[in-house]
């Protein structure tokens, strides 16, 4: 059982806390309902990413056992969940997703959206340079959208793109970090970069994400002004962390470690918060 539960990526979750991001910036969260709907969405937007990570490992478990941890770590390519219990549980995962149409058409539309992205990624897109960081990239805006969607709110242009970038720059470190640590042979499409080229796509991707979340602050928000700094940092510390800790790979697992980061985070929302409320 613990296994399946592994094989959910419960960690992975934490993720998924950008669907809370236009609740938090839209100062809804003093009310019940649209909290008690951004929890909802939460939880299906948990189970949508779910069922793309068990296909996901399903189609991988030959690459992921040449990995030097995932082979250990991933309960498929250990060999602790069979093909069959995977099948099943993907059934069981993409039909409890379709309950979101109970939430809104609009929520039910995006978490569909992101689960054909995830399918396309799977078959073909993960393959493709380039393409396959702006597809992880897309699924943490897609995160922010179906938040926006839960709570019945528009999505600002600022919100979007700075998701977006900031997005990009996890997706870089991610595909530097398993360039570096397993070569190019645990996935096909790290034949295709070097690290100095996944470097510069995350340096301009950080600093796209710092200038536009300041713009951002400055022109719709300028009671939110101090949360700048925590916003610098946090971005410092996480490529302090990929630099010296030879970490990075998954950002969650970076998040788990580094007690610093996880404090700049609980500043970053604790200022939000009491900017807005």
């Amino acid at each position: 059982m613990l296994a399946i539960i592994r094989l959910m990526r419960p960690k992975q979750w934490v993720k998924n806390a950008f669907v809370f991001a236009p609740l938090l910036f839209s100062g809804l969260f003093s009310e019940s309902e649209s909290t008690l709907q951004a929890i909802i969405a939460f939880t299906m937007f948990c189970l949508a990413s779910s069922a793309t990570y068990v296909l996901n490992d399903y189609l991988d478990i030959e690459a992921d056992k040449k990995h030097p941890t995932k082979s250990k770590t991933r309960p498929l390519a250990s060999g602790e969940v069979t093909k069959f219990q995977a099948k099943i549980l993907m059934v069981l995962l993409y039909g409890s997703v379709l309950l979101s149409i109970l939430i809104s058409i609009k929520v039910f539309a995006i978490i569909i959206a992101y689960l054909v992205l995830n399918v396309a990624y799977s078959f073909y897109l993960k393959h493709q340079p380039v393409l396959d960081i702006f597809t992880i990239a897309t699924g943490f805006v897609l995160r922010v959208y179906v938040g926006a969607a839960a709570i019945e709110v528009p999505l600002s242009s600022w919100m979007f793109i700075t998701t977006l970038s900031l997005a990009l720059y996890l997706a870089a470190i991610k595909r530097r970090q398993e360039l570096i640590k397993s070569g190019d042979t645990s996935r096909k499409v790290l034949q295709m970069y070097t690290k100095s080229l996944i470097d510069k796509y995350a340096e301009m991707s950080a600093s796209c994400a710092i200038l536009f979340y300041s713009l951002f602050i400055i022109s719709d928000k300028p009671e939110m002004v101090y949360t700048i700094p925590f916003v610098l940092f946090g971005l410092f510390r996480y490529w302090f962390i990929v630099e010296t800790k030879e970490s990075g790979e998954s950002p969650t697992d970076a998040l788990y470690r580094d007690k610093l980061l996880q404090l700049t985070i609980t500043g970053w929302i604790a200022a939000c918060i009491y900017s807005l409320y």
